[in-house]
């Protein structure tokens, strides 16, 4: 073992003990499934913020963007803008009327859970077409979290990609187990904080050392001005960079598309079902579309800065954050910056896992199974089921696979067949259960087919992300479907929402 690695270790063995002791900590306070599944609905708006948003980034905020940028320039930050852009649109809309909605849903504490009681759906058809596309997409989703986990181990350690993905799965569920939503939440905040020293120490450091914005911008374009074009995508390639193809609107749009995604992605949104206060959502958002503009303005930097600073160039451009961070600073520093990348990828595969295992127990167990099961029995089979869920998981990581092309898979997949449907529910009184699992199938199915379908458009092939047409084909189905199919709920919702928004001045808490 080199003698620089050993602090490395070091600081990674702390990070994850730490983790497993506030599982310990917390598990006392977990007497519930409610408490199990979302924290007792009593996050506070920092928590919630911090944890939302750790949650959604994953181990793309340090490997991939930052590779992408260092491949292409400035270009191809067009992501990040439409993940901004997103962000704020999910706080902003969907957030608080989801945090009142589940709550006047029979306290739903899963989503399959409140589209049911939204759309008194007694076929519960709807629940579980819902709850299956949840578990499946966050099965292997977890499963790409795990393969990143465990390449990072073995790039920093050369300990084989099968034990550093064990030793990473094992973390997880240990304190998963013990704490849940709550404890998840909580490790969530001092991963979020770790994320944004991360985000902008290493940037700062670099741009210290090159001499500042001027001597980047003069390094960047030395090397290619396609570098410094937002309309361009520069090419990196045999250790150089070209002049790339200027981006069309498809490929603009494609990237601003991410951001649709967050309207649909169940491990967010539990964020907002689990805040103690629609009171609180506000700040929560603050801090929230803060943190994400720093986190991802620090990562496009680093993939800048890495084009100036690394010599020779690199081959494989995700390991860019990682060799800049050894390069820049000293073994123990480097370990926290490190330590930051395993947050990011942990806080999202572990959020992934709690919903997928939430929703197998309570969407299938305890809806059809046992209805009438004690919180006891339902924590004991919740905890059981988030053993099983990542060890099909673990099973799929070994395989290995694309980390980053499931990433944008799933995100697609979860964006279009949840997303469209969940702000209707939200926003159109007399939307059916009809247009929702239209919407939904139609989602999902576009989606999973769409790389086939593209290709037979022949002339009019449009390369576009799947997001896209996911999102237009669920919506036009979901509001046609809503519109000429079954009746509107015979609850209203949005006069019940009206009776529980509190007056100015007043605090609700669910």
């Amino acid at each position: 073992m080199e003698l620089q690695t050993i602090p490395i270790m070091l600081v990674f063995g702390i990070f994850m003990i730490a983790m497993i002791c506030i599982g310990i900590a917390v598990y006392q306070e977990t007497q519930t499934f409610t408490d199990f599944a979302l924290g007792g609905r009593r996050l506070s708006a920092v928590v919630a913020a911090l944890s939302a948003e750790a949650s959604d980034m994953s181990g793309w905020l340090f490997l991939g963007l930052p590779g992408a940028v260092y491949a292409a320039g400035i270009g191809a930050t067009w992501i990040a803008v439409g993940l901004i852009i997103g962000t704020y649109l999910n706080w902003r809309f969907v957030a608080p009327r989801l945090r009142t909605y589940t709550e006047l849903a029979n306290n739903s504490v899963t989503l399959p859970a409140y589209l049911e009681e939204r759309f008194e759906d007694r076929s519960r058809m709807l629940r579980i077409i819902t709850a299956t596309v949840i578990v499946v997409f966050f099965t292997v989703y977890v499963a790409s979290g795990l393969v990143a986990g465990g390449l990072l181990f073995d790039q920093i350690f050369r300990v084989g990609f099968q034990f550093g993905v064990t030793v990473f799965a094992v973390v997880i569920v240990i304190y998963s187990v013990l704490g849940g939503f709550r404890a998840m939440c909580m490790s969530h905040s001092v991963q979020g904080t770790l994320m944004l020293l991360a985000a902008c120490a290493l940037p700062l450091i670099g741009l210290w050392q090159l001499g500042g914005f001027g001597a980047l911008h003069d390094a960047l374009a030395d090397k290619a001005p396609a570098l410094l074009d937002m309309g361009t995508e520069a090419s990196l390639a045999d250790r150089r960079w070209t002049a790339g193809e200027p981006l069309g609107a498809i490929a603009v749009i494609s990237m601003l598309a991410w951001g649709l995604g967050y309207f649909g992605q169940p491990h967010i949104l539990a964020r907002f079902m689990g805040i103690r206060s629609t009171h609180d959502i506000p700040l929560a958002r603050r801090i929230g579309v803060s943190w994400v503009v720093v986190v991802l303005t620090g990562a496009s930097l680093v993939g800048l800065l890495g084009i100036a600073l690394i010599h020779p160039t690199l081959t494989e451009p995700e390991t860019v954050f990682i060799v800049l961070s050894s390069q820049l600073a000293n073994p123990w520093f480097t370990g926290v910056l490190l330590v930051a990348v395993l947050a990011a990828i942990k806080s999202t595969a572990d959020s992934q896992l709690l919903v997928a295992a939430t929703s197998l127990t309570e969407d299938f167990f305890h809806a059809f199974l046992n209805r009438r099961a004690s919180d006891t029995v339902l924590l004991l089979t919740v905890r059981a089921t988030v053993i099983g869920v990542a060890l099909v998981a673990y099973l799929i990581a070994l395989s290995g696979g694309a980390v980053l092309d499931i990433v944008a898979y799933a995100w697609a997949g979860f964006g279009a067949a949840i997303g469209p449907v969940l702000l209707l529910s939200l926003y159109w009184p007399r939307m059916t259960k009809a247009g929702a699992t239209a919407g939904i199938v139609t989602g999902a199915l576009t989606v999973v087919l769409w790389e086939d379908i593209d290709p037979l458009l022949g002339p009019f092939q449009t390369g576009v992300y799947a997001m896209v047409p996911g999102v237009l084909a669920a919506t036009a189905a979901a509001l046609f479907f809503g519109t000429f199919v079954g009746r509107p709920p015979m609850r209203s919702w949005v006069g019940a929402m009206e009776k529980r928004t509190p007056a100015r001045g007043r605090v609700h808490r669910g």
